[in-house]
């Protein structure tokens, strides 16, 4: 009833023996047997989705009939290390798994084990089972047990046992065909363009300094995350983003963000958005003031504030975006003109970002670093912030000033 096939990347360790080199870099090894026995054939290192696709056809062949596996089955999964592979990796060959064998093989997953179960000393690899199931098979796997690293999860989550009908990937989660770029652009639907599209910009023209920043102070990807997020944005614009709705817009800017940024960037700014999207759709729909882009700027630094637990003085992204919106309320309120009102208020957002020099964190990763090391930098996030609000305030000069 239980079919497996290995994949390794190297050959295991016999102990008082040397090791095989028959594997070189680059190469993986499919069927080896767990004392390093030659396996069904050698190929080129592939990505994982299509290591674990031919993994599964193979055991699941109905031309070999290998085990009496057929659509509609029930079906438990085991991804085992072979004893140098990490446990996220094996995570993400379950991940891989688990829909491939419910889309491509209508079966139906009933419990999925992952970890190193079978080692084989330090070879680099995985092994997958698929074992048929009914509820006798299913009792006594989920039955209390003295074994160590037997993972019994009577009560844990499990992935849907029902078949899913594959669906045609949705941008966006809201059903309203209405959404998309407009083909005619109104003026402030041509200007939050311009803007979009200058912060984006600036977000991928600062990466590598932001990733050096970073490396001092933080995990040095912060240059990269936000490239994915500009990157995202600037691709999605020219289809999505229903530019002449600055609420909707908004809100797109948050779902483009939420796919592909990650990390705890990718959720503060989708909060961001989120907070932003609730504040201007409660605004007129003809036409966005500059004081109602204002208030929904208050809006999303209270809701990051809230869920990120940061404020002033703490070293963050809102070291920028605090004395940015201050300046901008204040400036406005005095009537100023708008354009120039969001110039001081970006120049007010570039000094707050120099400033995290002078400031020792007390929120995210860089509350572990020195206060010497902190004061050769400044906070990447905060800079990065600045960056593309300094460019969407000088985009919208240009565009005032050129009419």
């Amino acid at each position: 009833m239980v079919g497996t096939m290995g994949v390794a990347l190297s050959v295991c360790t016999l102990p008082g023996q040397v090791t095989s080199d028959r594997l070189g870099p680059g190469k993986m090894e499919l069927g080896l047997g767990i004392h390093g026995e030659p396996g069904a054939a050698v190929a080129d290192l592939q990505p994982v989705d299509v290591v674990v696709s031919h993994v599964l056809k193979q055991i699941l062949s109905t031309e070999t009939n290998y085990v009496p596996i057929t659509r509609g089955n029930r079906v438990v999964l085991m991804i085992n290390g072979l004893g140098a592979t990490p446990v996220m990796e094996l995570m993400i060959a379950a991940g891989k798994a688990v829909p491939n064998l419910q889309l491509e093989h209508g079966l139906a997953v009933e419990r999925v084990y992952t970890g190193s179960f079978m080692t084989s000393l330090d070879m680099a690899g995985f092994s997958i089972s698929i074992m048929k199931a009914d509820e006798v098979i299913l009792k006594h796997l989920d039955a209390t047990t003295k074994a160590p690293h037997w993972p019994v999860g009577v009560d844990g989550n499990r992935p849907p046992a029902k078949i899913p009908v594959p669906m045609p990937p949705s941008h966006s989660m809201k059903s309203d065909e209405s959404l998309g770029r407009p083909l005619q652009l109104s003026q402030q639907g041509h200007v939050l363009e311009v803007t979009i599209e200058a912060a984006a910009e600036a977000v991928v023209n600062l990466r590598d300094r932001l990733n050096e920043w970073d490396s001092k102070v933080g995990d040095g990807d912060c240059g990269s995350t936000m490239y994915r997020g500009a990157t995202a944005i600037l691709e999605d614009k020219k289809k999505y983003y229903p530019l002449n709705d600055a609420a909707e817009t908004v809100n797109e800017i948050g779902a483009s963000i939420r796919r592909v940024m990650g990390g705890t960037s990718g959720i503060l700014y989708h909060i961001f958005c989120k907070a932003a999207y609730a504040k201007l759709k409660a605004s007129s729909k003809s036409g966005i003031t500059s004081k109602q882009w204002a208030e929904a700027l208050e809006a999303s630094i209270a809701a990051v504030s809230k869920y990120g637990g940061a404020t002033a003085g703490y070293r963050t992204m809102l070291d920028a975006l605090i004395p940015a919106a201050a300046v901008l309320q204040e400036r406005l309120s005095a009537g100023i003109d708008p354009s120039t009102a969001f110039i001081l208020s970006s120049e007010a957002a570039i000094a707050g970002a120099e400033s995290t020099k002078h400031m020792q964190a007390q929120a995210g990763r860089s509350t572990y670093i020195s206060p010497e090391i902190l004061a050769s930098v400044p906070d990447p996030g905060a800079m990065a912030a600045a960056a593309w609000y300094r460019a969407a305030a000088l985009a919208v000069k240009d565009m005032y000033q050129a009419s």
